[in-house]
């Protein structure tokens, strides 16, 4: 008795392995269908659809788009065409979308700067600005095509910024022509104020921003590089978010005219100092001529700082510092 039971036990699991297996191999409908094909398929709709995977059901949507298909239709489809386990699966739709490759407004303009770009080895598609005369609509190009899209032809005038674009994009039922207008220019960044300042105002790297502008707004001398400028004293008040020349600034003036300055004279082995005014005003590192207030000879001394001259050794400065004559 035990023996048979177990015999009975084992018949079991092979009829209900075997039922299982078949269940695994019975054709299931998808509810979503991704496709690149402009046929929908047995095998598209059905997961295990055999040797009728690649027999055709429908046509696809057009490209970029999604249709609903009554899942009751597909079923009846599936089995006159020979599959005769197709079922709705409890199914009352099948979604079927179509791949395209999509050309949105963003990736046309890219698109638009890279191919003006290469029409000018000067230029990069990244220094040029872009707009449409008209927002371009998105492109839904067939993804299974080798070149979804080509630039045909482009007219360009550098002079007034025009352009046309003709592209020839592959579709569904064949390739077609679009051409893209609008006004492109090159664009370049420029160093400019954050902030209003007024002359004399020593500039400090904070002080300075980046802004970009039309390469033809540009002045020749502009200001590319914060380090060229950072230290040095504005000319004139100057505006901010404007370019910046370099003859915008200065050497900061450290003494100006009739200061009192001390001057060091520095002779072999020793350093004098004494007291003078100055003649004009000086940025640090120029020459100008200092009074000696002791002698009252007029001498050219080097500003080093605010307040401070130094004079190299020679007989003229002896002779000064002495307030005798040479």
């Amino acid at each position: 008795m035990t023996r048979l039971l177990a015999l009975t036990g084992l018949a079991w699991v092979i009829l209900t392995g075997s039922a299982l297996a078949q269940g695994d191999t019975r054709p299931v409908l998808r509810s979503n269908i991704t496709t690149l094909s402009d046929i929908v398929t047995i095998g598209d709709f059905y997961s295990s659809a055999g040797d009728f995977a690649d027999v055709p059901l429908f046509r696809s949507p057009d490209l970029g788009t999604t249709g609903n298909v009554p899942a009751e239709i597909v079923s009846r489809r599936a089995k006159a065409a020979g599959l005769e386990m197709a079922g709705t699966d409890g199914l009352r739709t099948v979604a079927v979308h179509r791949r395209a490759e999509v050309y949105d407004a963003e990736r046309l303009e890219d698109l638009a700067k890279r191919s003006l770009a290469e029409r000018n080895a000067s230029l990069s598609a990244e220094d040029l600005e872009i707009t449409f005369y008209r927002s371009p609509e998105t492109i839904q190009a067939d993804p299974t095509s080798d070149t979804p899209i080509v630039v045909e032809r482009v007219l360009w005038s550098q002079n007034d910024g025009r352009f046309t674009l003709y592209l020839n994009v592959a579709g569904a039922r064949g390739a077609k022509t679009i051409s893209l207008t609008g006004h492109a220019r090159e664009m370049i960044n420029v160093i400019s104020l954050s902030q209003p300042v007024r002359r004399g105002t020593i500039l400090k790297a904070e002080d300075l921003t980046t802004v970009r502008i039309p390469r033809i707004q540009v002045p020749a001398n502009a200001v590319m590089d914060v380090k060229d400028i950072a230290g040095l004293a504005a000319r004139n008040n100057l505006r901010a978010q404007t370019p910046l020349a370099r003859n915008d600034f200065e050497r900061p003036v450290l003494i100006a005219r009739n200061d009192k300055v001390t001057i060091t004279f520095e002779l072999p082995g020793m350093r004098l100092t004494t007291r003078g005014q100055a003649i004009v005003d000086g940025a640090k590192g120029d020459v100008i001529d200092i009074m000696n207030l002791e002698s009252r000879r007029i001498i050219p001394a080097t500003v080093t700082s605010r307040g401070q001259v130094r004079v190299a050794s020679s007989n003229s400065i002896i002779a000064s510092l002495n307030g005798g004559t040479q």
